[in-house]
């Protein structure tokens, strides 16, 4: 019998340890995906000696940190005895560094001499591997542009970028969490560990597998040339308009019934006989009539400057029109936190929500999601079983910064 359940078990990967070499973005979001669901995260960082990251890392909640320098001979063998107890390692390095420290996949995955088989070892990277790009240097924007979809994205005269959210986060963190969880699955039946690569450029196309394939049809839904079809800023009715405060409207009624409900209210709450100059005012009959979009735009436009963006959130209140104001982060987070689904406030919450074994991740603020590097150094060297010999030899060595560190 389906329903409900009152007991709340672990969270769901309660007992996984993983490893995540301190990187920026993408590694951090995958490390952070795994410890709001249970997982045991590890981030190894570079001693405190060495330069700060260039962003303090905010995805950093619920993860512990060892800063130790694997280049040195002490160093090095503490950060392998850590991964070969480890389930999980994240490698959010260009493609031939973990091998110069000595700690690449065979190490611990060869099938005679592997150190841990069962270790799931992704490897995450912007460019893909075996490309022309593989040893350039790159960022979301750049991933995103060989992607193919960047040219498919609205703007004038040229595209415009959604943040550094497609390829860094989704293409890349998210979708290497996505392959770490299906590795641990099937070690599940192996036994086995095994690679999972990840590329942000790859991960953008699979994860843009609607619109690349549909752009191929060459279907009325994105156009040619860019910016004239029904979801890339060419329907004036899938798009986004200033009001009168300077605050915006989101408007997506693409199908007839929501774009009817919409222009009932939008025309209702116009002053009687509102028109272009000519007299034109829109039917339901223009709405998929693109000889006409350009004059529906310009009607929308000036319909919704004429009144600030709360007055139109309240016509569009509680109904299929399809519009919604666009929302500050401040007041997304005030949203979020008296919703039913309990998003989290100024915090996002880890989501989906599992019914009985949900994430027990606390939510501290941005400021208190920043872990000092190291801070958790001596812990996990205790847990590996270092004494104090062993430990006045790492310092020795330089391996917790007691002398420069060089680059990875």
């Amino acid at each position: 019998m389906f329903g409900p359940s009152n007991s709340v078990s672990s969270p769901p990967l309660a007992g996984i340890k993983v490893v995540e070499f301190a990187g920026l973005a993408s590694g951090p979001m995958a490390g952070m995906i795994l410890a709001d669901f249970g997982a045991d995260v590890v981030r190894v960082d570079r001693p405190p000696n060495a330069a700060p990251p260039p962003t303090p890392d905010v995805l950093a909640r619920g993860k512990r940190s060892i800063a130790i320098d694997p280049k040195t001979q002490s160093g090095h063998a503490v950060v392998r005895k850590l991964i070969e107890r480890a389930d999980v390692l994240i490698d959010p390095f260009r493609p031939g560094v973990m091998e110069r420290l000595g700690l690449g996949p065979e190490v611990f995955l060869d099938e005679k001499q592997g150190s841990n088989k069962r270790l799931v070892y992704a490897r995450l990277v912007g460019f893909p591997r075996s490309g022309p790009h593989k040893d350039m240097a790159g960022h979301d924007l750049n991933y995103l542009a060989l992607s193919g979809v960047l040219s498919m994205l609205p703007g004038d005269q040229k595209p415009e970028f959604p943040l550094n959210i497609l390829a860094d986060f989704a293409g890349g963190g998210m979708l290497c969490a996505m392959g770490i969880l299906l590795a641990l699955m099937e070690r599940s039946r192996s036994g086995r560990g095994q690679v999972v690569e990840a590329d942000m450029v790859s991960g953008v196309r699979y994860l843009s597998s609607f619109p690349l394939l549909l752009s191929q049809l060459q279907t009325p839904t994105f156009g040619k040339p860019r910016g004239t079809g029904l979801l890339d800023g060419g329907a004036p009715f899938y798009n986004v308009y200033t009001c009168a405060d300077g605050g915006w409207m989101s408007v997506g009624c693409l199908e007839p019934q929501f774009f009817r409900t919409f222009l009932k209210r939008f025309l209702g709450a116009l002053p009687p006989g509102f028109a272009l100059e000519d007299g034109w005012r829109p039917t339901e009959a223009v709405q998929h009539d693109p000889d006409v979009w350009p004059r529906l735009k310009l009607f929308m436009e000036r319909g919704f400057a004429m009144h600030p963006r709360d007055y139109w959130a309240k016509v569009f209140d509680a109904s299929d029109a399809c519009a919604v104001p666009v929302l500050s982060v401040e007041e997304a987070a005030e949203l979020a936190a008296g919703s039913s689904s309990g998003g989290g406030g100024c915090v996002p919450k880890p989501h989906p929500t599992l019914e009985r074994t949900p994430s027990v991740a606390s939510l501290p603020d941005a400021v208190d999601s920043v872990i000092p590097r190291g801070i958790h150094t001596e812990e996990v060297l205790k847990e590996l079983g270092i004494g104090k010999a062993e430990l006045e030899g790492l310092r020795r060595d330089g391996a917790l910064g007691d002398r420069p560190i060089a680059k990875l």
